[in-house]
């Protein structure tokens, strides 16, 4: 059972998800929050699978949240649900170490399996964000491309990240010790300017396929 907490200021639109998520047989509603205040004060209680977040709060915004609650909850995933579309938003999102972020207008169906997806550790963002990213990082690494500053052996982890391997899965691969590895991980994301892996694995993603477009 995926337990689910739900964070919006908008009661008919905490009502309309909730009522979604428990029609299905694999979720079920953990909480409900109407502002950063109460969410800070609940999510830690009951420790839900996933907490889906809008990004404007009347005391805050759910970006901010989601990197207070993943920095005391390292396992609990965030799902960015916002009427909101600026690339900003968007980015920050990222940054902040958000798993998806979906728009409002995204159909029931959609929402559950995206809600399912986050749960199961795959990073779901929308395509608008993660250009956005990529632009922002182009900009940061100031060079051809936004792999222009990595090393050979960066670019190797890099591919291994977006394989979604571990730690002691990548050390293995690379003939490393694991700490190695996890010293190398937390200066390859440094330097791409991110704060979690599953942003890395989002990036190299994106890099790749758009590397696919242009050769093609």
């Amino acid at each position: 059972m995926i337990t689910v907490f739900l964070v919006d200021d908008h009661e008919l639109v905490r009502r309309g998800v909730a009522e979604l998520v428990e029609d299905e047989d694999d979720l079920t509603v953990a909480g409900q929050a109407a502002s950063v205040a109460e969410a800070l004060a609940r999510i830690p209680a009951v420790r839900p699978d996933v907490a889906v977040l809008d990004v404007r709060l009347p005391d805050g915004d759910g970006v901010r949240l989601c990197r207070d609650l993943r920095d005391s909850l390292p396992g609990l995933r965030c799902l960015m649900l916002t009427s909101f579309t600026d690339e900003r938003s968007m980015v920050d999102a990222v940054l902040a170490g958000a798993d998806g972020y979906v728009i409002k207008d995204i159909k029931g169906l959609q929402l559950v399996d995206a809600i399912r997806r986050v749960a199961a550790g795959h990073s779901l963002l929308d395509e608008r964000a993660v250009a956005a990213l990529m632009a922002k990082l182009r900009e940061s690494t100031r060079g051809p491309g936004p792999l222009a500053a990595l090393t050979d052996q960066e670019r190797v982890l890099l591919d291994l990240i977006g394989e979604g391997l571990t730690n002691r899965q990548i050390a293995e691969r690379m003939f490393l010790a694991e700490k190695t590895v996890k010293n190398y991980v937390s200066r390859l994301l440094a330097k791409l300017g991110v704060e979690r892996r599953t942003q890395a694995a989002v990036l190299v993603t994106a890099l790749h396929d758009e590397e696919r477009r242009a050769g093609g």
